[in-house]
């Protein structure tokens, strides 16, 4: 039973990888994430000068 549990959670991790992958890929998902990494940069700054 063991090895079935292994195999079912090999699959489910390369699925949620394929899915990732597909909605990394898209442009509006790629700007959000351009905004977010700014935004972070932002406040990390914001600290280092404070």
């Amino acid at each position: 039973m063991g090895f079935v549990k292994t195999m079912l959670k090999g699959a489910v991790v390369a699925k949620l990888a394929q899915v990732a992958q597909r909605e990394l890929s898209k442009p509006e998902n790629q700007q959000k994430i351009k905004q977010a990494v700014q935004k972070v940069q932002q406040q990390v700054q914001q600290r280092r000068a404070h």
